[in-house]
């Protein structure tokens, strides 16, 4: 039976897109940058009440907290993946040094599966005469790591700096044109605006209820917002 490719092409994963590979940091970037810039600027803002203080602040912790994030994301994903790798290496040199053992596991992952035991049985014994077809069986249902998997350690720590970056200029971006006084309910209302905006981005990936969607992570940000603008107002004071 044919299927129709206009149908196939309206599920994410029939779609190309280097963004949904590194959608987790985009998010947490961005939704770090606005909420932490935005805690800490408004409570200096509120205990300095300099105009000139608050800029400065803003632009040293979007600056530091960029880079910290990028090398963050780049250092973990980067970390996950050399771990990954070392798996794959230590399940091959199990295939070559026991056989008969690694033939038994993956026909007991077969039965584990749901394939019947004749199928099993002869899966079990066509990919143990492959040793890079039983390494791929092996890495895919034993070690639950992707065929194939390219590195996003350089793209996500990338996107994670620039996610963070854009993120912390919305809450800045009032202070760098109204004065300080109209500037501080003016970039609350831009940060929870950016942040309904963001949730309403991860629909495309999601596919999740567009107002769900965008409520959650509201909420959710609202709730480090709350926590960083108590201690930033604290800490200004």
């Amino acid at each position: 039976m044919k299927l129709s490719k206009k149908i196939n092409e309206n599920y994410i994963h029939h779609q190309e897109s280097s963004i949904a590979d590194v959608l987790k940091e985009i998010i947490f970037g961005m939704e770090d940058g606005m909420v932490s810039t935005l805690g800490a600027i408004t409570g200096i803002a509120i205990g300095s009440n300099s105009h000139s203080t608050v800029i400065l602040a803003g632009v040293v912790i979007i600056s530091v907290e960029s880079i910290s994030m990028g090398i963050g994301s780049y250092l973990s994903n980067h970390s996950q993946e050399e771990m990954e790798k070392r798996k794959i290496q230590e399940e091959k040199e199990e295939i070559q040094k026991f056989p008969e053992e690694e033939k038994e596991e993956i026909y007991q992952i077969y039965l584990k599966d749901g394939w019947s035991k004749d199928l099993a049985v002869q899966m079990s014994e066509e990919a143990s005469k492959n040793e890079k077809l039983i390494l791929k069986e092996m890495t895919m249902h034993e070690l639950k790591i992707p065929i194939d998997k390219k590195s996003i350690s350089i793209k996500g720590g990338l996107y994670m700096f620039f996610a963070y970056v854009i993120g912390g200029i919305i809450p800045l971006f009032a202070y760098l044109v109204l004065p300080i006084k109209n500037a501080i309910p003016v970039s609350i209302v831009i940060t929870l605006t950016g942040l309904f905006i963001l949730g309403m981005s991860t629909t495309k990936f999601t596919k999740q209820p567009l107002i769900k969607s965008s409520l959650k992570v509201l909420l959710m940000g609202s709730i480090a917002l709350v926590v960083g603008l108590i201690a930033g107002i604290l800490l200004g004071i």
